[in-house]
């Protein structure tokens, strides 16, 4: 990827664009980077050279910024402009590839020849460039001002704030890390079915870690918040105060901590950031390359019952300001909601353009990929469980003896199988129905189909997390949202570290 430290004086402001995402992406690419739909049709034509059933050019310019404040003092600080166009040639399931930072005719045409050589059928007739037709699609994360045009003493004002915040909590708290990541992407996707598609693709994230230390007993925590959105973001909420007390008292929380029980027992996931569990045990199985493939524990089981009937999953890239939000995916497709399990039932998979041929359906919108430097795969979106019908406290006040789990600092899954492992990172113990000692050191160890057969409640309290999760798969990082109310599973096995 070609990352490339430099002040650009001409894009001060993206204000003209974010009015207008698809026009003005129009006009950036044409005016500004001189790739006229002329010049576009040539790079298609060479794609498509060999044959090929289908090829598409992933233009990107992405704006991203990073601060990080530690202990009062700015420790980096950096401004990276990423740039290039990535050409895909498909011919079946196979993927021909390759992408270049230099958006000069020349160049694109080397891509171009060389993502051809997966072909061997003869050329393809490419659409003339008047049949040509922009796709604008529904905008979930309209943005008036953007976060990338802030000046970094505004930046910088707003981490000391969270930092002063988690200082002063408590004298136990003997070191303060405060991030600030945020990024503009400028996005046209121009397919040899004739579409071209435009976006605007903002994101923020802001990050504080605290560490508290106590009779020689030292421990940390961190909470963020983050998302699609503007400037308006930073100042509808106090967000600095809010996730800087927040990691100072879950800090603060884990030096009082006992370690935790082994062994069978019910665990009560918390909303919100307990989906993470959802998204790796259940998502990524649910990922359509690895049925179509018949690697996956859900492979060929469509129709089947697969969890509980409590159980309806969803994933979707319609949710507004969401950090898993698209317009469209890194193909070109529309995002939808895509119902995965229903009533514990399973009604389908995430799909790109190869595995929705495969399958003979539309594609979901779930080909994403990290940078034009990737070729698109299925991943997911937002990934949520939907809200049931049983109070939150009715739940935890039925289970005797057992484990809440909070938040989660991530965790792993066995595609072939379904076998996972997670680490909570703020947990507590269940004793006669109520909340005790919160808990450290612990594991949770499952399989996931079987996880989600054992889930006998599901409450009412639905939330989508705060916006801070990124998924990796493949080496590929995107971002992605998760959401849950909180639900029972009856049995788990909670294990040390």
């Amino acid at each position: 990827m070609n990352t490339k430290y430099q002040e650009l004086s001409e894009f001060s402001s993206h204000q003209s664009i974010l009015e207008n995402p698809s026009e003005g992406v129009r006009h950036f690419y044409e005016t500004q980077m001189g790739l006229d739909s002329q010049k576009m049709q040539t790079v298609l034509q060479e794609s498509l050279s060999k044959g090929g059933d289908f090829a598409d050019l992933y233009f990107e310019y992405t704006f991203k910024n990073s601060v990080v404040l530690e202990d009062g003092i700015i420790k980096s600080s950096a401004k990276a402009v990423i740039s290039g166009v990535g050409v895909r040639v498909l011919q079946g399931d196979q993927t021909g590839y390759a992408y270049t930072e230099n958006l000069n005719l020349s160049s694109m045409l080397h891509a171009a020849k060389t993502a051809a050589s997966i072909a061997n059928h003869g050329s393809v007739s490419l659409h003339q460039v008047a049949d040509f037709q922009s796709i604008v699609p529904s905008n979930y994360y309209p943005v008036i001002h953007s976060i990338s045009d802030m000046e970094i003493s505004h930046k910088i004002k707003l981490m000391q704030v969270a930092e002063s915040y988690a200082k002063n909590y408590d004298p136990r708290i003997i070191k303060v890390t405060v991030s600030f990541i945020d990024s503009l992407q400028y996005v046209q996707i121009i397919n040899s079915n004739g579409q071209i598609m435009r976006d605007v693709r903002p994101m923020v994230r802001i990050g504080v870690q605290c560490v508290a230390e106590e009779n020689s007993n030292v421990q940390s925590n961190s909470s963020g918040v983050g998302g699609r959105v503007g400037t308006n973001f930073l100042e509808q909420n106090d967000h600095a105060k809010e996730i800087a007390e927040k990691a100072a008292k879950q800090t603060l929380l884990l030096l009082n901590a006992k370690q935790a029980p082994s062994g069978l027992m019910p665990v009560v996931l918390g909303p919100a950031q307990s989906g993470i569990l959802l998204h790796e045990a259940v998502g990524h199985p649910l990922e359509a390359d690895f049925n179509r493939k018949g690697t996956s524990a859900y492979s060929d089981r469509i129709g089947e019952k697969v969890a509980s009937e409590l159980c309806t999953i969803y994933d979707s890239g319609t949710i507004e300001h969401d950090r898993g939000a698209l317009n469209f995916d890194d193909e070109g497709n529309v995002s939808s909601e895509s119902v995965l399990i229903e009533n514990g039932i399973l009604t389908g998979y995430m799909h790109d353009r190869i595995s929705a041929s495969h399958y003979q359906i539309d594609a979901s919108g779930n080909g994403r990929r990290e940078s034009y430097a990737h070729y698109p795969m299925p991943r997911m979106t937002t990934t949520y469980l939907a809200n049931g019908k049983t109070p939150a406290e009715d739940i935890i006040s039925s289970v005797d003896r057992g484990i809440y789990c909070q938040s989660f600092s991530g965790g792993q899954v066995d595609i072939s199988n379904g076998d996972f492992v997670f680490v909570p990172t703020i947990a507590y113990m269940i004793e006669n129905g109520k909340l005790t000692s919160p808990l450290k050191n612990m594991t949770l160890i499952g399989n996931g189909p079987d996880a989600m057969s054992k889930v006998s409640a599901v409450g009412n309290d639905f939330a989508f997390s705060e916006g801070i999760w990124t998924c990796g798969k493949s080496g590929q990082s995107v971002p992605v949202g998760v959401g849950l109310p909180t639900v029972l599973i009856s049995e788990l096995t909670v294990g040390g570290i």
